[in-house]
């Protein structure tokens, strides 16, 4: 959530960052927030003087009252009676802008940094870099969704019998190699100082707003309407909320989490090669990792995060690519992101399986996260995620780019993890 004191100091730069995502009525946005902010002021001040000549008040009266003088107690009494009706009303408007006021806000997105470039869609980011060589595959090379199958490893018309679409079934060589790449993940995490949580994958309406989700991907969310709760589209949400209404201090800096958790998404689904087998699931799983970092260090911190996966990857020896988000393509809680794809040999394209991003202060103003510095000065945080990866892809690239002619490699430093080196 972007703050009302940046907004009126700021305004030029924050019509101009909105309107680089394509907001066309990004001043009007802007407006209706200072707007709001000016009559919560108005009437805090308006209630705050009369509080303070209700108190004024209970003085005379109880003053009068010791000096004998009933009937003008009585009329201060009265006087104080009308002042609570007024005190009443102004309390209930000042709760209405405030409502207002965050929902205004809770609606608008994050500015992008200056080095996001203006584009419409994922066909505008900018790759900056590319790693590995794409691997040339024999002729009658299969995509994964027929190795699947020829090495009854995933089984998705299991998964549509039990739940439906988008819910695989994991088999023999198939779930030891997934379980092989959650605790590699989780073990490189921990190398690289991230401390391991396991959160529920259920949260409540107050996470979703906290790292803003709510409202935003509302329908792309799990509801159980009769608990209001959501199941997690990632861990993202649990592990920062860890932090929620906190006030942390200096010396508990920085913050490095690392969590696996299955992810749920309702995203609809459409027809492709695009969405096809483990391209696009509703339940899949992913190891996030989160940091909480001073300002001043955030951006440092990014590069980090990006060379954390980047190295993962290098291990795995998939071939990959580094896209920075363009403006059309940046999620609304976000200030820069780098997404990490790596190459699928059999679909001949390349597939995301890694988002990296920086919110700035966005999500930690929603969370009230806070740490206070040397001179017990309160400053606002700012928070990064990043998958560690996302499976499913992961999956598809390793099956596809490592088949021969008798099964499938498994990479090298899977093997202590997998117990075998070959899935035929």
């Amino acid at each position: 959530m972007l703050q009302v004191a940046n907004i009126i100091a700021e305004k030029d730069r924050h019509v101009k960052g909105l309107q680089k995502r394509g907001i066309k009525n990004a001043e009007v946005l802007l407006n209706e927030v200072i707007t709001l902010d000016e009559e919560r002021k108005k009437t805090q001040q308006a209630l705050d003087t009369n509080l303070s000549e209700a108190n004024s008040f209970a003085k005379q009266i109880g003053a009068l009252m010791k000096e004998g003088k009933r009937d003008e107690a009585e009329q201060v009494k009265s006087r104080n009676a009308e002042l609570k009706a007024v005190n009443k009303g102004l309390g209930e408007q000042l709760s209405e802008y405030q409502k207002r006021l965050k929902q205004a806000l809770y609606n608008i997105p994050n500015i992008p940094h200056d080095s996001v470039t203006v584009g419409k869609s994922d066909e505008d980011n900018v790759e900056i870099d590319r790693t590995g060589e794409i691997p040339q595959l024999a002729e009658g090379a299969q995509p994964h969704w027929d190795l699947i199958k020829k090495y009854d490893i995933i089984d998705f018309e299991l998964g549509i019998k039990i739940t439906g679409a988008g819910f695989p079934v994991f088999k023999g060589k198939g779930a030891r190699l997934q379980r092989a790449l959650v605790n590699f993940f989780l073990d490189e995490a921990v190398k690289a100082g991230y401390a391991e949580v396991q959160p529920p994958i259920m949260v409540n309406e107050a996470s979703g707003y906290g790292t803003g989700q709510l409202p935003d991907k509302e329908g792309q969310m799990y509801h159980i309407a009769s608990e209001n709760m959501y199941l997690i589209p990632t861990a993202e949400i649990p592990i920062t909320n860890l932090y929620r209404d906190v006030i942390l201090s200096e010396d508990a800096l920085p913050i490095k989490h690392v969590g696996f958790t299955p992810c749920f998404r309702r995203e609809a689904g459409s027809w492709g090669s695009h969405v096809r087998g483990l391209n696009r699931l509703h339940q899949f799983d992913k190891v996030e990792i989160v940091e909480i970092r001073k300002p001043e260090e955030s951006y440092a911190a990014l590069q980090e995060m990006c060379n954390h996966v980047s190295g993962i990857l290098k291990k795995l020896a998939l071939p990959f690519r580094t896209l920075r988000l363009c403006s059309g393509d940046l999620g609304f809680t976000s200030v820069l992101t780098f997404d990490f794809e790596v190459y699928s040999a059999a679909q001949e394209k390349w597939l995301e399986v890694s988002s990296v991003s920086n919110f700035e202060t966005f999500q930690a103003n929603r969370l009230k996260l806070r740490y206070k510095d040397e001179n017990k000065k309160s400053i606002l945080l700012h928070t990064l995620n990043g998958s560690a990866l996302a499976l499913p892809r992961i999956i598809a690239a390793i099956l596809e780019n490592n088949q021969f002619e008798g099964g499938i490699k498994v990479p090298e430093v899977l093997i202590p993890y997998t117990g075998f080196d070959i899935i035929d």
